[in-house]
Order: structure tokens, then C-alpha cells, then sequence
């Protein structure tokens, strides 16, 4: 996800991605879609968000952006598809990914309701492998939601990779 800022209270979602994978990262269906907020939340994010999201291109289409309640929709249609309603939840994983469960559990409750309880966050095998081991993964840091889910799973790759060398890696 990317958002107008950190503060679930005051800000809000501007883009959402979901990549839907198996434990050996194949990948069996995405989701990305820009959602139209209000120009006040633009026009209130502070410099670093400001300065990222006009980068990458974000910021400019905000506007013409799915309806949140289209995007939550639409996720929720993708975990039907992968995921039986009798079956496992789907976990969510990533980096840094406790702020978009506060995210997700505010804007988003019906999908929030579809979701394990349960997360995998790749922060927590980069803090260890990082200052623990001194193996370190190189991020692009996009600021696209859809293009850090892709990195996040190739960091997971590349710690695991530590774990069983004969993990393939893209």
C-alpha cells in the first residue's frame, strides 16, 4: 500500500497492490489500482510523502483513482478466486507491513475480515540476517505499491536463499 502518510487517523490509502503467491513464490494472480481520494489528503501530506509520491507519479493519478469501496471490492474478489471460503486464509506478507494492516483494518474492514491473523513481515528476517549475520538485501525503494510487493518477495528469496542454496532466485 502506499498512503497519504503513517497516521491511520488522518491519512489515508492513495494505491493498493496484492499479489497472490504460493511458499515457492509462484505467482498466480496481482491487483494494483491508484484509489481516488480527496485533494485535501494531497494536499496535506507532508514533505516526504510529497516529494515520493510526486516522483513516482502517484500523486498525479489520484484523481482519475478506483473508489476505495471499488478497490476493496476487487481484493476481495481475488482472495475468493484463490482461497475457499472453508480453507486457509490468505497471510499477509511484505515489508513493513503492520502499518498496512492498520490501514487495511480501518479502510478496508470487509477484506481486513477475509485476512489470517497471522503476517509475515520480511523486516523482521532483514533486521536479523542484517545485524546478525551482516547479509544485507539491496532495495530499489519505488514508493509503487504493486513494484514493492515484487521487491519484498525477492528479499524473502534472497534470505531464504542463506537458508537452502538451491532456491531459485529471479
Amino acid at each position: 500500500m502506499e498512503m497519504t502518510g503513517l497516521n491511520v487517523e488522518r491519512e489515508v490509502v492513495i494505491e493498493v497492490a496484492a499479489v497472490i503467491t504460493d511458499y515457492d513464490f509462484n505467482e498466480y494472480a496481482s491487483f494494483e489500482t491508484v484509489i481516488k481520494q480527496p485533494q485535501m489528503y494531497l494536499d496535506n501530506m507532508d514533505k516526504w510523502n510529497r516529494e515520493h509520491h510526486y516522483k513516482s507519479g502517484l500523486t498525479e493519478k489520484v484523481p482519475k483513482g478506483m473508489l476505495p469501496d471499488n478497490a476493496e471490492y476487487e481484493l476481495m474478489q481475488l482472495v475468493r478466486k484463490h482461497f475457499p471460503p472453508t480453507g486457509e486464509k490468505p497471510i499477509l506478507a511484505g515489508n513493513s507491513i503492520a502499518q498496512d494492516r492498520l490501514f487495511i483494518d480501518r479502510y478496508f474492514k470487509d477484506f481486513s475480515k477475509m485476512l489470517h491473523y497471522r503476517m509475515l513481515d520480511v523486516s523482521s528476517w532483514k533486521i536479523i540476517l542484517r545485524n546478525k549475520y551482516n547479509i544485507e538485501y539491496k532495495k530499489k525503494n519505488q514508493h509503487r505499491a504493486l513494484d514493492d510487493i515484487h521487491e519484498s518477495i525477492d528479499e524473502m528469496k534472497f534470505y531464504l536463499k542463506h537458508l537452502d542454496p538451491n532456491l531459485k532466485q529471479s
